[in-house]
């Protein structure tokens, strides 16, 4: 068995978050078939009934209300998020890096597990280990991006640098959609070097940079 993360809000759902050493659907669920899609940064979910026939779809989500479907998404430093409605027997699985988040990825969760008979407020949502704000620098053009509403996620760093906070960021997306119940498991993959793949750690230390945790959900 791989050792996997697990939290107190999806408590009785299948589901872990890896560290480096990986995990498969069965480690979570028997038998359980594992999905994923192919993950470009975007706002975009797919919606599965089965698993795919051939290429999987560009996204950044999955959802579904079918039981025995392993969600799986991959990171290094963006933030894995984890859903569920136990009530109405819908999940789902997220890659929210900053653009996808930025671009409503969140929302867009939210409102295809809606469409699969979810209730946002109802739903309970788990942010994986990503990149803490101490860890991520970010510039000007970066900064660009976001609104003055964003400002309370940006803390003022060295001259036309920031420190972003992509959890809390993503935390507040997830409330703004109604979700009802959010958790985060607050562990950095930049500075828990042990545990985990951080792209910009490696980055910095010349090393290579395709390393990934792997975070999983299912219906049992």
């Amino acid at each position: 068995m791989a050792r996997l993360l697990r939290a107190h809000a999806l408590e009785g759902v299948p589901h872990g978050f890896s560290t480096k050493a990986g995990a498969a659907a069965r480690d979570i669920l028997p038998e359980g078939a594992l999905v994923r899609v192919k993950q470009v940064h975007s706002p975009d979910v797919a919606t599965l009934t089965e698993p795919w026939h051939g290429d999987p779809p560009e996204a950044d989500a999955l959802v579904t209300a079918q039981p025995g479907l392993a969600l799986a998404i991959v990171t290094a430093d963006c933030a894995p998020v984890l859903f569920a409605d136990r009530e109405a027997g819908v999940v789902g699985a997220a890659h929210a890096g900053w653009r996808g988040a930025n671009q409503g990825l969140i929302a867009n969760t939210v409102a295809a597990m809606a469409a699969l008979g979810a209730r946002p407020e109802k739903i309970v949502a788990v942010i994986g280990p990503c990149i803490a704000q101490p860890s991520y620098e970010v510039d000007e053009p970066f900064r660009a991006h976001f609104g003055q509403e964003d400002a309370p996620f940006f803390r003022t760093g060295r001259a036309g640098h920031w420190q972003f906070d992509l959890a809390g960021y993503v935390a507040a997306r997830l409330e703004a959609a109604g979700v009802g119940w959010i958790e985060s498991l607050n562990r950095d993959t930049y500075t828990e070097a042990e545990l985990f793949h951080s792209y910009r750690r490696a980055s910095h230390r010349n090393e290579t940079t395709g390393g990934r945790q792997i975070s999983l959900i299912a219906l049992r």
